[in-house]
């Protein structure tokens, strides 16, 4: 099993098409044990699950998401 590469700092992010969401946890696929980011959508409530390689990427020259603000809670903090 291998360990996370890197920390995702939990709270809000904004979607470089404009939607914000927000991080909830990271968690690994089952069979795979691909890193996954688990968040939220803040227009809709709805939760996502995406593969960290794909949540870190560049996409017409910069972040698919860029960090906003924590959630300002020390617990989730500690989960990452």
């Amino acid at each position: 099993m291998q360990d996370i590469p890197f920390t995702i700092q939990p709270g809000l992010y904004r979607h470089y098409k404009g939607g914000l969401y927000t991080v909830l946890h990271t968690a690994r696929h089952s069979e795979t044990e691909e890193w996954l980011v688990v968040y939220r959508s803040e227009a809709h409530g709805t939760l996502w699950v995406r593969p960290l390689s794909m949540w870190t990427e560049l996409v017409d020259g910069r972040p698919r998401f860029a960090f906003i603000e924590s959630d300002g809670t020390t617990e989730s903090k500690d989960r990452f």
